[in-house]
């Protein structure tokens, strides 16, 4: 098998690291690749805040729900989608622009994500762990306000880097013939396919040396569609600017 689509089939989140810390230059070369992402347009709507303050991890830490692995992890990076440098950029270049657009949201959240995914692929070509921090988004203002982020930006996500601490085992995913679809949209075997899986997912939960549980992979989407899930979401974004016009 190549070894880059090897290592993008062997992607585990770590939430344990060793007290190892990473050199800054390798820290700005992950960055750095990050950057050669595709981006919208070279737009490039994305600003990262490397969070070295110890407090202000701890305050993210909790805000994001007790996730201790902020606190513990070599660095500590907020992926932010950032529509103010390029708008700005194009307003000094005599554009007479238009804020708060749908689009304008779309277009940073998704250079966002994908500059953060080519930081994590090189990091763990380098042997390095991360987890992905979703909870940024439980208490946005409030993480907004420790890192000071001006109007037409908001954190997406945060990402823990590191050394590994632990080895788990690769979770499994949806077969291909769920995901990959030819010509038309036909979930015709999507039912079976599912409870395939979510067998898939039972043996899994049950057998990992992390800790096992009884579930499947349905049964944990439940929280997703019987919860209003961060609600203030749409509120949080409008006053950042993103009015979704």
């Amino acid at each position: 098998m190549n070894p880059i689509i090897q290592l993008l089939m062997s992607h585990r989140s770590i939430r344990k690291f060793t007290d190892q810390k990473i050199p800054s230059s390798q820290l700005h070369e992950l960055v750095r690749a990050g950057q050669c992402a595709a981006t919208s347009s070279h737009v490039q709507a994305y600003s990262v805040i490397h969070v070295i303050n110890p407090e202000s991890r701890r305050q993210i830490s909790e805000l994001a729900g007790g996730q201790n692995y902020i606190v513990e992890c070599s660095d500590f990076l907020v992926f932010c989608a950032d529509m103010k440098r390029p708008t700005e950029a194009a307003e000094r270049a005599g554009a007479e622009v238009i804020r708060g657009m749908t689009e304008q949201l779309l277009v940073a959240s998704i250079d966002t994500a994908l500059m953060a995914q080519n930081v994590a692929i090189a990091a763990e070509s380098v042997g390095l762990g991360l987890c992905y921090i979703g909870g940024i988004r439980n208490n946005p203002a409030a993480i907004s306000e420790i890192l000071k982020l001006p109007e037409h930006v908001y954190p997406v996500f945060g990402m823990c880097l590191g050394y590994p601490n632990q080895n788990p085992e690769v979770k499994p995913r949806l077969p291909l013939e769920a995901i990959l679809r030819e010509d038309i949209y036909d979930d015709g075997r999507d039912q079976e396919l599912v409870s395939k899986f979510d067998r898939t997912m039972g043996d899994y939960y049950q057998q990992r040396t992390a800790g096992n549980k009884d579930t499947t992979w349905s049964e944990q989407l439940k929280p997703l569609f019987t919860t209003k899930l961060r609600p203030h979401m749409r509120e949080f974004l409008s006053k950042c600017g993103f009015k979704m016009k």
